[in-house]
């Protein structure tokens, strides 16, 4: 039946260039994947969870574009009962929205529902003007129009994007989709809701600017996305809303940091009228316009932490707590401060192992620990409870020397909190959680728990990533086990052997020599020992490639630089 459904629903509209409905969308997510089921479905599930906080940032029509999405990504968990209840409740709110019945009729046969499905197919008909009902033409494009630009809005959050030529090929695509909803509607299309498509189509823009600079013949080829981002940017100026019209002042200022980066000044900056304005003053107004609006300021706070301007977002994150302290009410800022505070002692800390400064300040993480503590109050999570147990290890490590244990009570607490994450669906798929597990015990002395946290961590990386974090902390633990391994060496041999080789099935072949050079340069006594026996017992293979890494002609290939411990 649900083939059956599918071709009914195509030949109806075989005379029009678009289909309602997210099913029948090209994204990774409706298609087999391409990796591990497993892996597949814990990027679903992440999606699934920052959508949820999406949802409470949009209004008017496009809070539908979120809940179809919300119900396609509940569809993909198989959790289709949610899936039903999200397209139903659309469905009853907006009784023209296109995707909505399309979708629902879509879970139904999949239900074996073939009643329930036949009526959305023919409400999807009659709301298309297919039907030769009482639809007025007007009504059918401004439907369209709608349908097209909830569409436009699944791209960027497809799954499986691994390289950035993926994202900038979902994020054109989402482009054309909102230009042919422009199209579509015309001046059908209220002002309030097209500024909000501009607002969208200009973040998108934004987005393939910062994709786009980092490819040869960057200036010719960014430019066209500059001048048409800030020039969305000025429309969305005109709206009504205060949330897109701080948000927008905060995407000018940015702009308008990055006009430096052309050798001439962007035409649009003075078609705009932003020749005389500076980025720091469109910044003071998109905080002035938002400041006694909590839920604003933590959108702006959010923006200036992912721009790495973190001492701005924690003073609007202070703003955003004078207006409304309750964290059940602001759980947000409480939980973006905290992470400000985490990322500045893993700065400081980096910068004082490089000897660039002094001891970083530890009350940094004590400030997190209680923000932390107030969410964990009213709001318990995965992530919550993540970073919780990341503060924990920070505080039991040596200020200067990570691998030094101060507070075996606080690497403790870091255990009970990861414990706790773990018990959160999907909470075991989370290659971070492991690596900060098996640092922990790494640091109680047991080498064994530590090495199996580290595997699990291996064994959740994608095949072919770059990020090497929990395998060199698998090779070190390895490695540890042999030293301590006592008159057998050969489990802890054993175990090495074998992970090089799942590690050369999983990365890179450069990466994973990479890899071992490193860890010859930083352990080079004890490899040279683990040579000999691998020699004694006649184990050549690994003692091959530990000899192929250190050898003068080989040239390691630029690579990716390697996870911190931080998880924001």
């Amino acid at each position: 039946m649900e083939t059956d459904s599918i071709e009914d629903i195509e030949s109806l509209m075989e005379d029009m260039d678009y289909i309602p409905g997210h099913f029948l969308l090209d994204l990774n997510l409706n298609c087999d994947p391409v990796g591990p089921v497993k892996l597949r479905h814990r990027d679903t599930y992440l999606k699934q969870e920052s959508l949820r906080s999406e949802l409470e940032a949009e209004v008017g029509y496009l809070q539908y574009a979120v809940r179809n999405l919300l119900g396609l990504l509940a569809f993909h968990l198989d959790q289709l009962d949610t899936a039903e209840e999200i397209f139903r409740s659309i469905c009853k709110e907006d009784p023209g929205n296109l995707n909505a019945w399309a979708n629902l009729g879509y879970v139904y046969d999949k239900l074996g529902r073939d009643l329930d499905a036949g009526e959305c197919v023919e409400k999807v008909s009659h709301l298309m003007g297919l039907d030769a009902g009482e639809t007025s033409q007007e009504e059918t494009r401004l439907l369209a129009a709608r349908c097209l630009a909830e569409q436009a809005y699944v791209y960027p959050y497809d799954v499986e994007l691994e390289s950035e030529d993926d994202l900038r090929e979902r994020l054109t695509a989402a482009l054309t989709l909102y230009n042919r909803a422009l199209d579509y509607g015309g001046q059908l299309i209220p002002k309030e809701e097209k500024r909000s498509w501009y607002f969208k189509m200009a973040t998108i823009y934004i987005r393939l600017d910062d994709i786009v600079k980092t490819k040869e013949d960057s200036e010719y080829s960014r430019l066209s996305h500059y001048n048409k981002g800030l020039k969305l940017l000025r429309e969305t100026l005109k709206s009504k809303k205060t949330q897109h019209k701080a948000l927008a002042w905060c995407y000018v200022g940015i702009m308008l940091e990055r006009k430096d980066e052309f050798t001439t000044v962007p035409m649009s900056i003075h078609d705009c009228g932003y020749s005389a304005s500076e980025p720091l003053s469109c910044y003071g107004t998109a905080i002035k316009l938002a400041s006694d609006d909590a839920f604003i300021l933590n959108l702006l706070a959010k923006m200036f932490f992912l721009l790495g301007k973190l001492e701005m977002a924690t003073g609007i994150c202070n703003m955003a707590l004078n207006v409304l302290p309750d964290p059940e009410l602001n759980w947000q800022a409480y939980c973006t401060r905290a992470k400000i505070n985490m990322i500045l002692y893993a700065r400081d800390l980096e910068k004082a192992k490089h000897g660039l400064g002094g001891i970083p300040d530890r009350q940094k993480l004590t400030e997190a620990r209680k923000d932390l503590d107030k969410v964990l109050t009213v709001r318990p999570c995965l992530r919550t409870h993540l970073e919780m147990a990341q503060v924990y290890y920070y505080m039991g490590v040596d200020a200067l020397q990570e691998s030094l244990l101060v507070d075996e009570g606080a690497i403790n607490t870091a255990l009970v909190s990861l414990s706790q994450a773990i018990q959160f669906e999907l909470g075991d798929s989370l290659p971070d959680l492991h690596v900060l597990r098996g640092r922990c015990l790494l640091l109680k002395g047991e080498e064994q728990n530590a090495a199996d946290c580290f595997k699990c961590a291996v064994e959740l990386e994608r095949p072919g990533s770059t990020d090497t974090t929990a395998l060199r902390c698998l090779l070190q633990a390895l490695l540890a086990l042999f030293t301590q391994g006592g008159p057998d060496p050969n489990p802890a041999i054993t175990q090495l052997e074998l992970w090089v080789k799942k590690a050369e099935e999983r990365y890179p072949e450069d990466v994973v020599k990479a890899e071992l050079r490193c860890l010859y340069r930083t352990h080079t006594a004890e490899v040279t020992e683990l040579s000999r026996a691998l020699i004694r017992t006649g184990r050549l293979d690994l003692v091959k490639r530990l000899l192929e890494t250190v050898a003068p002609k080989q040239i390691a290939k630029k690579r990716s630089m390697a996870r911190s411990i931080s998880f924001t």
